[in-house]
Order: C-alpha cells, then sequence, then structure tokens
C-alpha cells in the first residue's frame, strides 16, 4: 500500500483591522484646519509685504528656492525635527518682517495722496458745459463736501421748485433751485416767484437758494431780497466751487464782507 505525503500548508495569522478612532480623527481635521488657517495667515501677510516692499518678497522667493533646492539635495538625509525647526524660523523671520512693513509709515503714497489732492482742488467745473442733471448733481456735490446732512438731489417732474435739499452744519433745511443756463438767458424775477411760492411754505425751508450758471436780471434780485432768497450767479458759483468764497448758507455777516453791496442778494 502506498502512502502520500500532502505538505501542510501555514496559514498566516491576520492582523487586526484598526477600529475607527473618533478622537484621533477630530484632532487630525483640526490641526489640518490649524494648519490651514495658518498658511492663509502666512499668505496674506506675504501679498501684504509684496505690496508694500517688493524687494522684501523677491528676497523671500528666492529664500523659497534654496531652500528647496537645498531639501533635494540632502533628500537621503530627511529629518522631520530639522524641517520643523526651519520652518518655524522661516515663519518666524517672514512674521516679523511682514509686522516691520506695517508698523513702518509708507510716505510716498501718502505724498501721491496729497498730490490728487491738491490736483483736484485745483479743477475748475465749467458749469455752463454740463447737463442740468449734471448741474444738480455738482450743486449737491458742493453741499457734501462743505458739511451739509442728508443731501438729496430732489429736481424732476413735481419737485416744486426743489432741486437739492440738504441739512446745513448748523441744522439748518436749505433748499436750493438749480438754473443752468447761458450767458445770455438770464434768471428773471418769474422764475423767483414761483419758487418763492413754495420753498418755505411747502418744503419748509430755512435757507432758500437759487443757483445758476448764468446771472439775474435786476428784478429778480430785487424780489429776492424782499422775499429773503439768496441768489448765487455763476461768479459767487465758481468763487465757491474754488473755496474762494464761503457757502450759501453761511452766515450773513460773512457774506457781506466778501461781497459788493449791490451782490449782497445775489450771493
Amino acid at each position: 500500500m502506498t502512502t502520500v505525503t500532502v505538505p501542510e500548508r501555514r496559514i498566516r495569522p491576520r492582523r487586526p483591522g484598526r477600529r475607527f478612532d473618533l478622537r484621533a480623527t477630530a484632532m487630525l481635521f483640526g490641526l489640518a484646519a490649524v494648519g490651514l488657517s495658518v498658511v492663509g495667515w502666512v499668505v496674506r501677510m506675504a501679498l501684504d509685504v509684496a505690496e508694500r516692499r517688493p524687494a522684501w518678497a523677491v528676497v523671500l522667493v528666492l529664500g523659497g528656492v534654496v531652500a528647496g533646492i537645498v531639501c533635494l539635495r540632502r533628500r537621503a538625509g530627511f529629518s522631520p525635527r530639522r524641517v520643523a525647526r526651519r520652518a518655524t524660523g522661516a515663519l518666524e523671520e517672514a512674521t516679523a518682517t511682514a509686522l516691520d512693513a506695517l508698523e513702518t509709515p509708507t510716505a510716498a503714497p501718502a505724498q501721491e495722496a496729497h498730490g490728487v489732492e491738491e490736483s483736484a482742488t485745483e479743477a475748475v467745473v465749467d458749469h455752463e458745459r454740463l447737463s442740468p442733471d449734471e448741474f444738480e448733481q455738482a450743486i449737491a456735490d458742493l453741499c457734501v463736501r462743505d458739511g451739509c446732512a442728508e443731501v438729496e438731489v430732489v429736481g424732476g417732474a413735481g419737485d416744486l421748485g426743489a432741486d437739492v435739499v440738504a441739512v446745513a452744519p448748523d441744522g439748518r433745511r436749505v433748499v436750493i433751485q438749480c438754473k443752468r443756463y447761458d450767458d445770455e438767458n438770464k434768471v428773471g424775477s418769474q422764475d423767483l416767484q414761483r419758487f418763492g411760492g413754495t420753498c418755505f411754505t411747502v418744503h419748509e425751508a430755512d435757507v432758500a437758494v437759487v443757483v445758476t450758471s448764468s446771472d439775474f436780471t435786476a428784478p429778480a434780485v430785487e424780489y429776492a431780497e424782499q422775499c429773503g432768497i439768496l441768489c448765487v450767479n455763476e461768479s459767487r458759483l465758481r468763487n465757491w466751487s474754488e473755496g474762494l468764497g464761503p457757502p450759501p448758507w453761511a452766515p450773513s455777516d460773512l457774506v457781506e464782507e466778501e461781497a459788493e453791496p449791490a451782490d449782497r442778494y445775489s450771493w
């Protein structure tokens, strides 16, 4: 009888699988979030430094490239602890550089802004070239510039004579009618009478003003003096726009000092 021997197969023991650890997973996501926050903060600071001091940005980029080349050459001797120390040092240096850049006063932008303000102040607006809507907006901008609050352009159909309303710095309500006319077309007494019938009773104006890019007729000035309406002609408007004269709601004694006797109510 022949006996056949079958080799015994060795069964490898199975390694126990790792259980899902909620705590470890939460810590992993937390560390990842912190890391992303740190990276985002560093990138934002780097962009700020690059905007304020481009030379520092170039130095940092070159330093990062050199560090990457060194790491590639020494890949065989990679040490996590050494990399962590280098990363920490680089982060501290970048943070210190960014803080220095933020604390250092930038004189050049301030000088540029000052130059822009001067050029804007020196710019002269030709009100005769503006459309009626643009003219109203230009008057509203002057009111805002000189400290008025609640400035609003209300001109249009059914405005009852009011084109711009505002509250003067001293709290008085200012109601302005704008007349964008050419030199040959003056504001007459009829225009003043229509405005005088609504500026005080309907709009409750404390200061009623008619502003024009041309001038007023003598009857219009006489009617304005009787009703207490202030008339700003082209000359007074130019001085007001260029900052050479007071705004219409300025105290009457200041206006009288700068205006000629015949023009006191055509201010």
